[in-house]
């Protein structure tokens, strides 16, 4: 008898009690013949036929509970057929990482070693329901969601009676301002402990360039801890803020901070691209990518959040004050919170700005002396830069300073990208602009990958000079009729300010 039940075991298919007998009884010849003749069973289908009942206990001394039906639950039973092979000894699983076989693939390593520390919660618990899920929990990650809870969730019924529907739309957008300090807040913590300390513990990038990447961006936890902590005092009893446009008068003026460190973006995502080609560095960053905690952003994303969170200020606090009452005492403070805030983005963006062209007026490289134009040691912006192709179909950089277009070709010199001067930079104030209409001319040449010989050309303009003996002209392709639109705009903003703009001495 026991050696009957040791062979009920292990059947993959739903059967009745008489067949699994019948089954029993096969003798090792006629077993193997019915097995060649089964269909190859596919990984996992063996547990997709599973019906719950008496959970499995992989002992061979388990009694079989009698069932008043025809019908039994596989999950008791373990059909061992004859078989030549060796076959392990099952064990008890403590863990779902022992289910998976060691492989090559590196997303089932990952997965291995992200459930390493699960067990299962009891002994008693079916495994084939936990094979089940081990076999599907093979994808990514989960990543980590943000708490998006609304301000009126806080409040049970009564109180949320007791307010006016302006009056929580007002709480509401107050509360978007507080949570949007806690989760920029945690942003920058995690790009400290999460990036910059195990890179340099790891020795992956060095101080230095970590320095250049990172500035100082935990330094300005404290700025909106401080934020955090006034509209806390600011809160009353029944969970409102009163007044909240004095508390960001007073706090806006801490913003002047991050002129710096938004001045250097450029330069910190120059350093970021180029370090990403050392193998280290990209497979730290994927790793990081892949964790739950990065939520599928880039380390140039949570890099990039400070810059993005000041440009919503104003946004907020429009909100707030599009949700306060005419004759609220906080409307007039609020108006002044947003003119504060605009003025010190401007100041900020135009300091960006005057960074990004002296990045870019470094990185020119000059064949000849005579291309070195004085002018460009007085341009302090960058009004628009981007690839067009000439007529010849050549890729070119052009670059349009406040006083000079300068056209480029990008080139890579001991690893480091610059942008090799082609022909003649032209003067704004010597500059012609001509908008030439789709088909108007045809080309000569042919635009790569755009135009055949003797096309007529779409999205182009044409540049010179004033003056024709200077020999300077360029007709330029543009990607798409929206960027030419860009281009011939800026193009005539610049050559308007400094007809404009008052003759120096």
């Amino acid at each position: 008898m026991e050696n009957k039940r040791q062979k009920l075991r292990r059947v993959p298919t739903r059967t009745s009690t008489t067949s699994l007998v019948n089954a029993a009884k096969m003798s090792p010849d006629t077993a193997r013949t019915a097995n060649s003749k089964k269909p190859a069973m596919q990984r996992g289908s063996s547990f997709t036929f599973l019906t719950p009942g008496t959970p499995w206990d992989f002992s061979l001394k388990r009694k079989r509970k009698e069932k008043e039906d025809d019908t039994v639950s596989l999950s008791s039973f373990d059909l061992k057929e004859p078989n030549s092979k060796r076959i392990r000894p099952l064990v008890k699983v403590s863990s779902l990482a022992n289910l998976i076989s060691p492989s090559k693939n590196e997303a089932v390593r990952r997965f291995g070693q992200t459930i390493q520390s699960m067990s299962l919660r009891s002994d008693s618990k079916s495994p084939g329901i936990s094979l089940k899920s081990s076999s599907k929990a093979a994808g990514p990650t989960p990543t980590k969601r943000r708490n998006s809870t609304l301000w009126s969730e806080t409040l049970d019924v009564h109180q949320k009676s007791t307010f006016s529907t302006k009056e929580i739309k007002r709480q509401e957008a107050i509360y978007e301002l507080y949570r949007g300090e806690q989760d920029l807040i945690e942003d920058l913590q995690l790009a400290r402990k999460a990036y910059h300390d195990p890179m340099l513990k790891l020795s992956i990038m060095t101080e230095k360039e970590l320095g250049q990447i990172f500035g100082d961006l935990d330094a300005y936890i404290p700025l909106h801890e401080d934020l955090l902590m006034k509209l806390t005092m600011g809160t009353g009893p029944n969970g409102t803020v009163g007044q909240i446009g004095q508390i960001v008068i007073d706090w806006l003026p801490g913003l002047n901070a991050y002129k710096d460190y938004c001045s250097n973006q450029l330069a910190a995502k120059a350093l970021l691209d180029q370090k990403k080609q050392d193998k280290r560095v990209q497979d730290f960053l994927q790793r990081c990518l892949e964790s739950p905690f990065s939520r599928k952003l880039d380390l140039w994303s949570f890099l990039d959040i400070p810059r993005s969170r000041l440009v919503k200020y104003p946004l907020l606090l429009r909100e707030i004050l599009r949700h306060t009452p005419p004759d609220h005492p906080d409307v007039a403070n609020l108006e002044r919170a947003i003119t504060i805030i605009q003025e010190i983005l401007s100041d900020i963006n135009m300091r960006k700005g005057e960074s990004e062209c002296q990045y870019y007026i470094d990185k020119l490289e000059y064949l000849d002396e005579k291309q070195c134009d004085p002018l460009i040691e007085n341009c302090k912006s960058l009004l628009c830069h981007g690839e067009l192709r000439n007529k010849s179909g050549l890729k070119l950089h052009v670059f349009l300073f406040s006083e000079l277009l300068v056209l480029t070709r990008p080139v890579t010199r001991n690893e480091r990208s610059c942008f090799q001067v082609y022909r003649q930079p032209i003067p704004v104030q010597d500059l012609a602009l001509e908008d030439l209409q789709d088909g108007e001319i045809r080309m000569g040449g042919s635009f790569r990958g755009a135009f055949t010989n003797g096309e007529k050309a779409k999205n182009i303009f044409r540049v010179s000079t004033v003056d024709p003996s200077h020999g300077q002209s360029h007709t330029l392709h543009v990607s798409d009729v929206y960027h030419k639109q860009q281009w011939l705009n800026c193009l005539r903003t610049a050559m308007a300010q400094l007809q404009d703009a008052p003759p120096t001495v």
